[in-house]
């Protein structure tokens, strides 16, 4: 299992744009479309890497509470499904039923959005205010496969529930860890 962190994009940067086929709907979906009213999470995920795996019950959880606070939830998968054929796009259809997601599951198959918020492993995480600025950006919480820590999201609970009482993130924001992206070669 690799274990590679989040490269940390500079807070205040503004969310870079996109237009992705989403496999949820089968139709494309803008950020503008998906984003939420006071604040958007953007999750790089995908189906196979076991960190993700670890995390979707509490992404789930995080997403159905809080998309009902106006906070918009996106996942996006950018992995090489040539060389990584479970990550295919009829698979994350399958994955996010599975796993009841209520959000978007975005394919990036150009991999030109994960290169435009610098994503580097799975999952990683990205909390923007309602002006789409960077407020947040790393670990969901200290648990790994593994490691015994018990899975509670607390990091990004912290952060979503700061920028809901409109107070300064001040909690450490630590990297996420997890696999690589598959970048195509």
């Amino acid at each position: 299992m690799a274990r590679t962190p989040s490269n940390m994009l500079a807070l205040g940067t503004k969310a870079p744009n996109f237009e992705l086929f989403d496999t949820t709907t089968n139709a494309k979906l803008s950020l503008q479309e998906s984003k939420g009213e006071i604040g958007t999470v953007v999750m790089f995920i995908c189906n196979h890497c076991p960190f993700v795996i670890h995390v979707n019950p509490m992404i789930t959880t995080l997403a159905k509470k809080y998309q009902k606070k106006s906070i918009g939830f996106i996942a996006i998968s950018s992995n090489d499904v040539v060389n990584y054929p479970d990550d295919a796009p009829h698979l994350m259809t399958k994955v996010a039923e599975k796993e009841g997601y209520t959000f978007p599951y975005l394919y990036d198959e150009t991999q030109e959005i994960a290169k435009a918020y610098d994503a580097a492993c799975t999952p990683d995480f990205y909390l923007f205010n309602e002006k789409l600025e960077l407020v947040y950006r790393g670990q969901l919480d200290d648990s790994r496969p593994g490691n015994g820590i018990p899975l509670t999201g607390e990091d990004l609970i912290n952060a979503i529930e700061q920028l809901l009482n409109n107070q300064p993130i001040t909690i450490e924001q630590k990297p996420s860890i997890g696999c690589n992206i598959k970048w195509k070669v």
